[in-house]
């Protein structure tokens, strides 16, 4: 029975030893994520490069290219405003194309809400469309055209087209001279059209 208390012992500190070890385990770091899309991709192309396998390259660094478009609209899409007081705002979605496909560039979008009337607000970068607003805000006579007139929102040049009789326009800003944002409204007034114009942040978007 002497034996007892020294068996007890042994069996506690064996206890305490495996608990140390299941707590070790349990706080041990998680695991490094896996190493990025882009990254690998590129690093994939470059080994085809030294291969001498230029299709192959040229396409995984056009698919890299991509997956960083992407990322980057993901990114601009915290750009786009919080509705204003009695609007509603859906979650905003973005778009990249490589330029392949209609030129190329990438898109940034949310759409406004207030009973009948809704209004969608668009960002398009390194797209082919700036190159015609940029001659349209540049010359009275093509913004004209179409029922525009030439102002300015924050600054920046911007074409102002409203039908009084139908309730709806849109406004073209032009950002830097590598964005624009198109506001487009139905059923609503043109003072509800020019305050969405409004609330965009362009200096943040220049930025970007």
């Amino acid at each position: 029975m002497q034996n007892a208390p020294r068996r007890t012992n042994i069996w506690l500190s064996s206890c305490l030893a495996l608990c140390a070890g299941g707590l070790f385990l349990f706080n041990a770091p998680a695991q490094l994520p896996a190493e990025d899309t882009v990254l690998s991709t590129i690093k994939e192309a470059m080994k085809q490069y030294e291969k001498g396998d230029y299709t192959a390259a040229a396409s995984n660094l056009n698919y890299a290219s991509q997956l960083v478009l992407q990322k980057k609209s993901e990114q601009m899409k915290t750009l786009l405003p919080d509705a204003p007081p009695g609007w509603q705002a859906e979650e905003a979605s973005s778009q990249a194309l490589g330029s392949e496909v209609l030129g190329g560039g990438l898109t940034i979008s949310r759409t406004y809400t207030k009973g009948e009337a809704s209004v969608h607000l668009e960002v398009m970068a390194d797209s082919p469309v700036l190159q015609s607003v940029l001659m349209m805000t540049s010359n009275s006579v093509f913004a004209s055209a179409g029922g525009g007139k030439l102002e300015t929102v924050k600054g920046n040049k911007a074409i102002v087209k409203y039908d009084q009789d139908n309730q709806g326009g849109e406004i073209f800003v032009v950002v830097d001279s590598r964005f624009v944002v198109v506001i487009k409204g139905r059923h609503v007034s043109r003072e509800e059209l020019v305050l969405f114009a409004n609330i965009m942040d362009y200096a943040k978007l220049a930025k970007s």
